[in-house]
């Protein structure tokens, strides 16, 4: 039985003009990011940085993120892309089937996690003013707190969405997800797409057609409610602990608690991708988290700096 219980059919964004639209979900990358930079900002000022170096780095997380997440999500879960509509890769546009404006679809967290090292990495290069490790240590930060929005995003979506919830209290039933454009439009004889979602849970006529629909974890939430308390963590031992002194510290307790939520959550998710890893029970996301929970345990507890970080 089911005590929490909603039925979710979300406006998913406002039109623009023709095929184009202001998609919710980019919103949340858009608010993901200014947070970020914000919450650097103050990171900055408090360790009296020059904000010359604000900018850039900014520029060199949204790029690396952004490339990261898409890279990853084609080779970790859609790699047919490559050979069978490949500039959609890159584009907003899909080009297989007739030409349609997407959007960026498909965006993995491990390639952005992937991508954000290596996009620090050539920002240390070229702004040679603290180490690698100070800056991953603080980027780490901004990164938690964007994460919470995304996985929002992607609950505004109906995408990313959890396994059925049997007898568990809190259940959703995606409706979007359950029936595509095509399929609700065919089956309510309502031609405007939202307003036949509509009609499929506020109309008793199609109450047949919402029964079906079962009910989910809505995954997205859980991710990011927890990703809240990664945040708050990493941001006490900042602000309260000597921790930030010790390179890699920061950066390791990142990757260790985002990693270890995303490989439990994982159990609750359907697998992602029409190409997905099912060894010894594990998925493809659990995985892929193992070698950084592995990882940050190492900067957290083996390596050590030289010297004070800096």
């Amino acid at each position: 039985m089911h005590v929490l219980k909603f039925d979710w059919n979300p406006i998913t964004g406002i039109d623009i003009v023709g095929n184009f639209k202001l998609h919710f979900y980019s919103l949340m990358w858009v608010i993901a990011f200014i947070v970020g930079w914000y919450i650097m900002k103050r990171i900055f000022t408090k360790e009296k940085v020059s904000l010359e170096y604000l900018d850039p780095l900014f520029i060199y997380t949204v790029l690396a993120t952004m490339i990261g997440a898409r890279l990853g999500h084609v080779l970790f879960y859609q790699s047919e892309l490559i050979t069978q509509d490949f500039f959609s890769i890159f584009l907003p546009f899909k080009f297989k089937g007739g030409f349609q404006f997407t959007g960026f679809q498909g965006l993995a967290s491990h390639g952005a996690a992937i991508g954000i090292i290596i996009g620090m990495y050539l920002y240390r290069k070229k702004y040679r003013y603290k180490s690698l490790l100070w800056v991953l240590d603080r980027v780490v930060i901004s990164v938690a707190s964007g994460a919470v929005f995304i996985r929002i995003g992607n609950f505004i979506n109906s995408e990313i969405i959890g396994k059925t919830s049997g007898d568990f209290p809190l259940g959703v039933r995606f409706v979007q997800d359950y029936y595509s454009k095509y399929e609700i439009v065919r089956e309510t004889g309502i031609k405007n797409v939202q307003k036949a979602y509509n009609a499929v849970i506020d109309n008793p006529q199609f109450s047949e057609l919402l029964e079906v629909v079962p009910y989910r974890h809505p995954a997205q939430l859980y991710e990011s409610f927890c990703y809240i308390f990664v945040f708050l963590i990493l941001w006490y031992v900042y602000s309260k602990t000597s921790k930030k002194d010790q390179g890699g510290f920061l950066f390791g307790l990142f990757l260790v608690l985002l990693w270890t939520i995303r490989f439990f959550i994982e159990f609750v998710k359907e697998p992602q991708g029409e190409e997905y890893i099912n060894w010894l029970g594990l998925q493809t996301g659990q995985w892929l988290s193992v070698p950084f929970i592995g990882i940050g345990l190492y900067f957290m507890f083996v390596y050590k700096t030289k010297s004070k970080v800096g």
